[in-house]
């Protein structure tokens, strides 16, 4: 059975000048999923982001959001759709209960509705405690949480998330994915943007996105077992030397850091000892080795060359 299709994105295409920054991304999400936009800065997740909220009109292409078309109608879209920018947006001079009733009266959330979904958000964002406190004085993480309180004061269809762990510490990083995954398990059709590949892998699907173009898409799952060839993590004592080194030898795919390791993938048939060799030929030290399982990461690098 095929799955309905929440957002329809066709040959969408947005250009500043001679720059394209997002140049004809095809995709769909499907409802009820929580979809990655994945890439490093540049890459194009937030213009995305911005044209699926009806914020930045397409420069060609179409995008198509909860049945609306948000080139040809914008206004149309904002009902149905919660916009989280990376910008903390919300007025730190007034506190956590007066943010969520602003946003409640923006959305026209009926008062009979209003004290039980209140009592939802707290529970969820932990914010009941801090319900007098001012936003301004709430820590990264904290803040984080009250701007998705308020976005989804009004039950969204879809809930735009652009970048949300930028800058928050792991313990509340780890919340905020908690928080979602609840969110999806409700129904909510969830689009975030992320550079951080490791929470990428939190998605059921993602999209790759390099210099606005479409790398990959597919499941987590999928994306690493599409690898082929053998990877090869590599403890070495001179990091950086040992990657730019292997890149050259002809049986290696890519060598990139990862960590305080060099992750190396090499042809199918390459032995460890086959491997290695350049490294022990030119005196660079090796800590340990061991064979692992790509990560999604190693995938982009891949696929970026």
């Amino acid at each position: 059975m095929t799955p309905s299709r929440t957002i329809e994105m066709r040959a969408l295409t947005r250009t500043f000048g001679e720059h394209v920054a997002v140049d004809g991304l095809t995709v769909d999400v499907h409802a009820g999923e929580l979809f990655g936009i994945v890439g490093p800065d540049g890459a194009g997740k937030t213009t995305t982001l911005r044209m699926l909220a009806g914020v930045l009109r397409p420069t060609r292409g179409t995008a198509i959001v909860a049945g609306v078309d948000v080139a040809e109608d914008p206004e149309g879209v904002k009902p149905h759709i919660a916009y989280m920018s990376q910008r903390f947006g919300l007025y730190e001079d007034l506190t956590v209960r007066e943010n969520l009733d602003f946003y409640a009266d923006l959305y026209r959330v009926p008062g009979a509705d209003r004290s039980e979904r209140l009592e939802r958000l707290y529970a969820f964002s932990r914010l009941g405690e801090f319900t007098e406190r001012l936003a301004g004085q709430l820590s990264g993480g904290m803040k984080q949480k009250l701007s998705l309180s308020c976005a989804l004061i009004h039950k969204p269809d879809v809930l735009l998330l652009d970048e949300p762990t930028f800058g928050v510490d792991p313990i509340s990083r780890r919340e905020l994915w908690l928080i979602l995954h609840e969110m999806v398990a409700e129904g909510i059709t969830i689009v975030v943007s992320t550079s951080y590949l490791d929470e990428a892998e939190r998605c059921d699907r993602v999209a790759l996105l390099n210099e606005g173009r479409l790398l990959a898409l597919d499941t987590p799952t999928e994306l690493q077992r599409s690898v082929s060839g053998r990877m090869l993590a590599i403890q070495a004592d001179e990091p950086r030397p040992t990657r730019d080194l292997l890149r050259d030898a002809p049986f290696v795919r890519s060598a990139h850091l990862f960590g305080d390791a060099v992750h190396v993938l090499v042809d199918a048939g390459t032995s460890d000892d086959e491997a290695l060799a350049p490294l022990r030929s030119a005196g660079l030290g090796i800590r340990e080795y061991e064979e692992t399982s790509p990560s999604l990461e190693d995938v982009f690098m891949g696929l970026v060359g």
